[in-house]
């Protein structure tokens, strides 16, 4: 089985938190910027726990002024991404990080990034779609402009809505009137929950929020009822199981609950959350979970049909997917 070769689909990656941090130090030399309190003597990102990944998070989204950046960094992390086999891949974006919410700003921003997408899809084959993402730990009122961007920018290439960010930051029915605004758009939704917090916010998630993906919900594994419950709503989860590890939610890709949830008949998908702070790519997560589950090549197709038939896309880009992954067990 060639782990490398196998077509990937990804849900769950967060595009500033995919940047390679040779280029976002390439950048921020250009800028006359000096972030180099955020990389390791070897060159990586440095972080203590969650909270400061999200203020190293930050800074290095700091760098990321203008639409031509962003631009840049799509085709660095869809470059990345296809060599490791993804062929669609859906990256959250943030109009916080992308002119301040302004809704101006912000088409001129999203312009860029579908234009270096359509690039990269030329060069590489890899299809990109963005889910407009609020941040959790910036407000309500914050989340209520994303949801007003992300409104103005529906369409093929913007396909989704989402809430990251500090999971213990206010309650989730608190962004409720956003979700609304984005689903009065016809955008597929997610959220980050279950990560940090228990079961009750992968609850809290789908009463209040009326999701049909979940990122991360690993906490739903304490609670039997409510794994039944996802089983039986056909809830997709978007797994990151090195992300959690590496956070230490988790000690050991062997004692996290991908395996459980997927038995207990859970959708579960694999992705790679933030890349190179993580210190994985997919291969590597594939890599891991195989020698940890046991699971073969059926497997990791199975997980990426199941990816597919979740994905916040057309029929006829998603039929477009699914053919590839046919054609590479054929």
């Amino acid at each position: 089985m060639s782990l490398a070769r196998l077509p990937k689909v990804e849900l769950h990656l967060h595009l500033e938190g995919a940047a390679p941090p040779a280029f976002i130090r390439g950048l921020a030399a250009e800028k006359g910027l000096d972030i180099s309190h955020i990389f390791t003597p070897q060159g990586g990102y440095e972080y203590r726990d969650f909270l400061h990944f999200l203020d190293i998070y930050e800074a290095a989204t700091s760098v990321l002024q203008s639409p031509e950046d962003f631009a840049r960094l799509v085709e660095a992390v869809l470059a990345e991404s296809a060599a490791c086999g993804v062929i669609y891949s859906e990256a959250f974006l943030s109009p916080d990080f992308c002119g301040g919410r302004d809704l101006g700003a912000w088409r001129e921003y999203v312009a860029a990034m579908r234009e270096a997408a359509a690039r990269a899809e030329a060069t590489h084959g890899i299809t990109l779609r963005g889910v407009i993402t609020a941040i959790r730990h910036f407000g309500a009122e914050k989340a209520r402009e994303t949801a007003l961007c992300a409104q103005e920018s529906a369409g093929d290439f913007i396909t989704g809505f989402g809430i990251a960010g500090d999971e213990n930051a206010g309650e989730l029915v608190d962004f409720a009137y956003a979700f609304d605004m984005a689903r009065e758009a016809g955008l597929g939704l997610t959220a980050h929950a279950g990560e940090w917090r228990g079961p009750e916010e992968v609850r809290a998630a789908l009463e209040h929020l009326r999701v049909s993906r979940i990122g991360h919900g690993v906490r739903a594994a304490e609670d039997p009822a409510l794994v039944a419950e996802l089983a039986a709503r056909g809830t997709v989860l978007e797994i990151c199981p090195g992300s959690n590890v590496t956070l230490g939610a988790y000690p050991s890709f062997a004692a996290h609950p991908i395996g459980p949830l997927r038995e207990a008949g859970v959708a579960v998908t694999v992705s790679t959350d933030d890349p190179p702070f993580f210190h994985t790519d997919m291969v590597r997560e594939y890599a891991a979970l195989a020698e940890a589950f046991g699971w073969q090549e059926a497997d990791f197709a199975a997980l990426n049909r199941t990816a597919a038939a979740a994905a916040f896309c057309d029929e006829a880009t998603r039929a477009k997917i699914l053919k590839k992954l046919e054609k590479s067990h054929v």
